[in-house]
């Protein structure tokens, strides 16, 4: 049975939305932090004797490979803290440990190991907040709501990303390279901690949320998966992650996420470098064309969300609206194939660095929309109680190929030092057909809805 809250209510509200803002802000911090590290590359593989680190693109490469390792070993042993504790006190956790370790990442000198050190806690600290997010859009919106609700929050991510874009060329200039990175991590970790502030105040279970309508709780619990909803502690399970193995709707949204998120990787920490070596662009130059592939990024994530409701109106039933959705998305990224070519000042001289940047919007736009879809898959099949296990799984996966991406990236700018544009034209082949190639793993492995009740 479901645990109602007591009558003492407002007739009416959209209580479950604001809880959607939290997450929007939480993941915008995440973002924000792990953000900081891409716009300092410049700095970083700046040799020493022009007042750099000295480091060479591999060695930036490792240091991304080991957080990202880091954060993908740590989300799945997340997800399964967060089906146990909850996701009150799971995401908060997660981001005392990452904004904890991001100021400390400007008290470690030059060293790449003790970089690496640093950024792997780092890491391990923001593994938490994917799981807790998407177990809390399964807690607090029905099925239908929840792609537009995960599309909403997860444009934080973005929006954490256009900050990052500004602030932190903004710190190396006003406290110059030598103080400015420090400044950089500092301020940034620090930021997450007044977000704690709101999510103690507001966040509650919507069984002891007394903010929340009888209406609004009816309308969250109007699925009928919800029987399986378990008092006022909310939906806390003890299932473990090897069970959650043997089935194949987990390997269907493990594959997905292992072929898609490095794309993501990508553009996360490579973007600056790509405008710097196609355009020959400076720190401060590099700012506005991140920032517009970010901003674009988020009506991707957003306007995705909610692409399912449409098909979902015309009669679809939620899996099969999903998939054709998500089909449609997989399509866009194919035009990161003319980037190389849009982007050749010798065709297109002063609008090349334009076109190329939209290019990349679109593709980036394009794997939001796609992510927001592919987290909704899990709250499709899966009981609450195994959500945030069952994300934990994916987002590991999806960090390991970031590690794989991030260490091809590497490899490819080291090999084609002289002519970084090939390491690019590879790179952007990888990223244009990733999405259709994981999309057909899906259909393959789960070719149609199956309830999971056995759990």
């Amino acid at each position: 049975m479901i645990q109602r809250p007591s009558p003492a209510r407002p007739p009416y509200s959209n209580y479950r939305w604001i809880i959607c803002g939290l997450l929007f802000f939480s993941t915008t911090f995440n973002y924000l932090d792990r953000q900081v590290i891409s716009y300092l590359k410049e700095y970083y593989c700046t040799p020493v004797a022009l007042g750099g680190f000295g480091w060479s693109n591999t060695d930036f490469a490792n240091l991304t490979s080991f957080f990202t390792a880091f954060y993908a070993g740590m989300t799945i042993l997340a997800g399964w803290v967060i089906d146990k504790i909850g996701t009150k006190l799971g995401l908060a956790l997660s981001l005392i440990t990452w904004s904890v370790f991001g100021i400390a990442n400007a008290f470690v000198g030059r060293l790449v190991a003790m970089h690496i050190l640093v950024r792997s806690a780092f890491g391990i600290g923001e593994g938490g907040n994917f799981p807790a997010s998407i177990k809390t859009v399964a807690e607090w919106f029905p099925k239908r709501e929840r792609a537009l609700a995960t599309g909403i929050f997860n444009s934080g991510a973005n929006v954490g990303a256009m900050i990052a874009a500004l602030f932190v060329p903004w710190c190396l200039f006003h406290y110059g390279n030598e103080r400015g990175w420090k400044m950089a991590f500092i301020l940034t970790g620090a930021a997450g901690f007044v977000w704690l502030i709101f999510w103690f105040w507001f966040y509650e279970t919507p069984a002891n949320q007394r903010r929340l309508s009888e209406a609004e709780f009816g309308h969250i619990h109007s699925d009928a998966e919800d029987e399986g909803l378990k008092g006022p502690s909310g939906d806390r399970a003890k299932i473990p992650w090897t069970q959650l193995l043997g089935y194949r709707q987990t390997w269907a949204f493990f594959w997905g996420k292992f072929l898609t998120d490095g794309i993501w990787w990508f553009y996360l920490f490579w973007l600056p470098d790509y405008f710097r070596k196609q355009f020959a662009m400076t720190t401060e130059g590099v700012r506005l064309p991140t920032f517009m592939v970010y901003g674009v990024s988020i009506v991707g994530s957003i306007y995705g969300g909610s692409i399912p409701m449409t098909f979902i109106r015309k009669g679809l039933p939620v899996y099969q609206a999903r998939m054709r959705s998500m089909l449609i998305i997989a399509m866009f990224p194919l035009i990161v194939l003319s980037t190389q070519y849009f982007g050749d000042p010798v065709h297109f001289g002063r609008m090349a660095a334009v076109l190329a940047c939209g290019t990349i919007c679109i593709a980036a736009a394009a794997h939001q929309a796609w992510s927001a879809n592919l987290f909704t898959t899990v709250s499709d099949m899966f009981p609450k109680k195994a959500v945030g296990t069952v994300t934990g799984i994916g987002a590991m996966a999806g960090g390991l190929g970031g590690v794989v991406i991030q260490k091809l990236t590497g490899a490819l700018t080291d090999a084609f030092a002289r002519t970084p544009q090939t390491a690019y034209v590879l790179m952007f082949v990888v990223c244009s057909v990733s999405y259709l190639v994981a999309w057909g793993v899906i259909k393959l492995l789960v070719p149609r809805h199956t309830k999971i009740t056995d759990l």
